[in-house]
């Protein structure tokens, strides 16, 4: 099994001026309580923990990985909305919490197959009934290389090469690209 506990913090953990986020999106993330060097590891150990432990009942386990570890450390706990109409379609609010992702183990080993990649969860897009109950409209994942994707009963979506890409797509309603066969070519 691949180590999960993330490598040393990068320069980009650290950043404190305003240019690794679109404005738009910068100003939804310290809204929902982020700012520039967050990092709780130990929250992000325990989602790893839990998800490790747990076994679906066909038996389909989880993967833990550094790239998931460090976006749970970075991220984890925050709900975010984004600001106005969105750039393509209407930001959807969403959280990152891996354990929104707990009994979809199957799906995502099943996404990771297709991918050729280990997939983990990484929160999901929500929807609010009229009596403020929050249910979850797609599930968040990232891989191991740390791209990011939503899932949800219309297909599959790739959101983007990194946490920060797909923040900004979900912050921003940017339409993101469904993940589908590609076809053979002639060659």
């Amino acid at each position: 099994m691949p180590p999960t506990t993330p490598g040393p913090r990068t320069p980009a953990h650290d950043r404190t001026d305003s240019t690794r986020f679109p404005p738009a999106v910068d100003v939804a993330l310290q809204e929902a309580g982020w700012q520039p060097g967050r990092w709780d590891i130990q929250q992000a150990e325990h989602w790893a923990d839990t998800l490790r432990a747990h076994t679906s009942p066909a038996g389909h386990r989880h993967t833990v990985f550094p790239a998931a570890v460090e976006a749970w450390a970075e991220f984890g706990g925050l709900h975010l909305t984004g600001p106005g109409p969105g750039r393509h379609i209407a930001p959807t609010p969403f959280a990152i919490d891996p354990l929104h992702g707990l009994h979809l183990a199957r799906t995502l080993g099943d996404l990771g197959r297709a991918l050729h990649t280990d997939v983990a969860p990484l929160g999901r897009e929500e929807l609010t009934d009229h009596d403020g109950a929050t249910y979850t409209q797609s599930t968040l994942a990232i891989d191991a290389e740390g791209r990011v994707y939503s899932l949800d009963h219309t297909g599959d979506w790739y959101l983007g090469p990194d946490i920060d890409s797909a923040l900004g797509v979900l912050v921003q309603g940017t339409r993101p690209l469904r993940l589908g066969v590609t076809p053979p070519t002639d060659d």
